[in-house]
């Protein structure tokens, strides 16, 4: 036969299986739209028309297991050449659908049967969990609406009618809501419920444990309904008929959270199962309040340990300031890999806290109306896993060993390895949903290293953090993401921070980086976007330049602008220092000292060359004026030797000269009320120093990240050494 025939026959045998298949669908969809037959008449129909789609028919037997019942031909053999797919309804495995063949064939795909006969039953099997889910609901509702009929019919108690209800539709939930009832009883001290278990075991069965070295026998309740009846007729004894039914329905309250714990608790559940699990606990309309505590616990906790991190102190102190309902956002905003497993980092977690404490302190809400975070996306860490996969870079791990000085030489060709490199599509995708989010708004990607900001090694300034303008094209501002994101990742492999997790013991541990992209804090102004001013601040002070000052005052250091020149130490500029405990006390009191300490250059974000810049600050003002937020809260005047605050209409922008001291804004807001509140709350819900970088756009206060402070009560300066050499 000529080739080409051949081929022609091929297809259309190829194509005459797919109809096949497709018409053996249509059929089973034709039974199953029938909606009032019972389910037994529809699995035998279906198992009647299966073999039509396979591509031996005529040697083709079909049996159907469903809810215990099996069906089958009368000519059904069984023998090893089977194809089966099971039945699942709400998670439960309910059934299976087996394909035999009674006669040896060539094995193609799946031994004997085509790839598509696979997608073809497991079609098959999910349409019919499907219907028999239907089914169950139907008649859920149909004792739903009987149940309510018999409420409002006053015959029967409240409580009586749910138990009923509960026995003809939702077996398992009677036992667990059966079983919280007898603890509660049993808690309580009713002398009737410590023996009710006992009672209700086999003959010869003891429940109370001995004090042999053997297991004890396992027990078996003899009869769940008579088990209920004299369980609840104990109680309505007890209690009234309002409070059993209100036992009954925060338990039942309690058990939609079922789902969600399962997830939580299931070390195999990836971040989509998670996230999925938290949503589908969003739209049940729970109220966490009315779950019990250790419900609501066991819910916070899991969630901290599975977003955040396994250290009991930070979930210690957690636990207390979060809600279910808080990681709902969270949720929403993560980028993550299939299958993920990862985490969101030490800096992401330090920031999540702190929001979650400033909001929860009532008593200042009011200091704290203008207190906001910026909007954020996240990476879990094990994107930066992935990454290294898809792009074969495996090998970079094993960098952390070799000498230091090898590692900073070849550090910048890491750098550009991974700036070349691709991220899979999945994280593509997911980089592309954020910045429809932010739109063109600026932004900076923040490294949240699961090492970062924990206890004792707070890595500040190992890593990268990078600004993006964020201009131009969908396709131009995505690359340069994820041009900074491989940056961030690249620094992983930096000396610094191997040198840093060296002297910790830290080197042997695998390190993971989570990512957190935040809108940068501003306005525009002209080509620029900044923020008004932006700093740092210290539960404990560490640089006292007066003996009045405590190291408990903190310490508070403030730039116009971009925050990066107060985070960073520069030999060519300084910042403007504050004890918030001790505000009247400056570092610098003559106007020569105030004029030359002050900032000169301040970090902005061209919007128009696309760019991070340092600009001076004097000509910036100038350029913005009185558009520039708070400037007359920012900058004095100076006037030969002295420096004074500007009055009614000034200054006349270009003919004076400005210098940065913040005085109006010290004196005239609520700024060093604001700071010093918000450290001593943070320290005190922390239990320990903390550190914070925040930013003021002239209307609001943003806090961006949080942390405990680096240093503890037994640190002091390294002394300077002796007898150093000239050079």
């Amino acid at each position: 036969m000529p080739k080409k025939e051949k081929s022609r026959k091929q297809i259309l045998a190829a194509l005459q299986e797919r109809a096949k298949e497709l018409n053996c669908l249509y059929a089973v969809d034709e039974i199953l739209n029938e909606p009032d037959q019972d389910i037994e008449n529809v699995i035998r129909s279906i198992a009647g028309v299966l073999a039509a789609g396979w591509q031996y028919p005529e040697i083709c037997r079909i049996r159907v297991t469903l809810l215990g019942n099996v069906y089958r031909g009368d000519d059904f053999v069984e023998t090893e050449w089977k194809q089966s797919a099971g039945i699942t309804v709400q998670g439960d495995p309910v059934g299976k659908i087996e394909v035999f063949y009674v006669d040896k064939k060539p094995n193609i795909d799946e031994g004997p049967f085509l790839r598509e006969e696979r997608r073809l039953i497991d079609a098959v099997a999910e349409r019919i969990g499907l219907f028999v889910t239907q089914k169950r609901l139907r008649s859920a509702h149909r004792g739903w609406e009987d149940a309510v009929e018999q409420i409002s019919g006053e015959s029967r108690n409240d409580w009586v009618v749910i138990l009923d209800f509960l026995r003809r539709t939702d077996r398992k939930l009677l036992i667990r809501v059966t079983r919280k009832m007898i603890n509660h009883l049993c808690w309580t001290g009713v002398d009737d419920a410590q023996d009710l278990l006992q009672e209700f075991l086999s003959e010869g069965e003891e429940l109370r444990p001995t004090d042999e070295n053997k297991p004890l026998q396992r027990s078996h309740l003899r009869n769940l309904a008579e088990l209920t009846d004299k369980t609840f007729r104990i109680a309505s004894g007890h209690y009234s008929d309002a409070e059993v039914l209100s036992f009954i329905q925060k338990w039942i309250e309690e058990d939609k959270t079922s789902v969600l714990i399962d997830a939580l608790e299931n070390a195999d559940s990836d971040l989509a199962q998670i996230s999925d699990a938290v949503s589908k606990f969003e739209t049940t309309g729970v109220k966490e309040p009315e779950l019990s505590v250790a419900v609501q616990k066991t819910l916070r906790v899991s969630l901290l340990r599975r977003l955040f991190t396994d250290h009991v102190t930070f979930i210690d102190i957690a636990k207390d300031f979060v809600e279910v309902q808080d990681f709902y956002d969270v949720l929403r905003h993560v980028i993550y890999p299939s299958q993920s497993h990862g985490k969101l980092g030490g800096k992401t977690a330090g920031m999540f806290l702190a929001s979650q404490v400033v909001k929860k302190s009532t008593e200042n809400s009011e200091l704290f109306a203008n207190l906001k975070t910026p909007r954020s996306w996240f990476l879990s860490s094990d994107c930066l896993r992935l990454f290294m996969h898809f792009n074969n870079l495996e090998d970079v791990y094993d960098r952390k060993y070799i000498e230091i000085e090898r590692i900073r030489q070849g550090y910048q060709h890491i750098v550009q390895v991974f700036k070349n490199s691709q991220f899979p599509p999945e994280i593509i995708k997911g980089l592309a949903a954020a910045l429809d989010d932010f739109e063109d708004r600026p932004l900076i990607v923040r490294s949240s290293s699961l090492l970062e900001d924990r206890a004792g090694s707070a890595f500040s300034g190992k890593y990268k953090s990078l600004f993006l303008a964020n201009q131009g094209t969908k396709k131009a501002r995505l690359d340069a993401l994820q041009d900074a994101i491989a940056e961030v990742y690249a620094s992983v492999f930096g000396p610094d921070p191997i040198e840093y997790r060296a002297e910790r013991g830290l080197l042997d541990v695998h390190e993971e980086m989570g990512i957190l992209i935040q809108e940068v804090v501003g306005s525009r102004m002209g080509k620029y976007f900044f923020p008004a001013f932006a700093g740092v601040a210290y539960n404990h002070n560490e640089f006292r330049w007066s003996a009045r000052i405590k190291r408990e005052d903190g310490l508070v250091r403030m730039v116009p602008g971009l925050g990066t020149r107060a985070v960073d130490r520069l030999s060519d500029d300084y910042p403007v220092l504050l004890a918030p405990g001790q505000p009247g006390l400056r570092v610098n009191v003559t106007s020569d000292e105030v004029a030359r300490y002050s900032p000169k250059k301040m970090d902005v974000i061209n919007l128009e060359a696309n760019a991070f810049e340092t600009v001076e600050v004097e000509k910036l003002v100038e350029e913005c004026g009185d558009d520039y937020p708070m400037v007359k809260h920012i900058v004095s005047i100076l006037e030969g030797d002295r420096v004074r605050r500007p009055v009614g209409l000034e200054p006349e922008w270009g003919k004076h000269d400005v210098v940065v001291t913040f005085q109006g804004l010290f004196a005239d807001t609520n700024f060093v009320l604001q700071i010093r509140t918000l450290m001593g709350l943070l320290q005190e819900k922390f239990k320990a120093p903390v550190d914070i970088e925040f930013a003021h756009d002239g209307k609001d206060f943003y806090l961006l990240q949080c942390r405990v402070q680096g240093y503890t009560e037994k640190h002091a300066p390294v002394p300077i050494p002796r007898n150093l050499s000239e050079d």
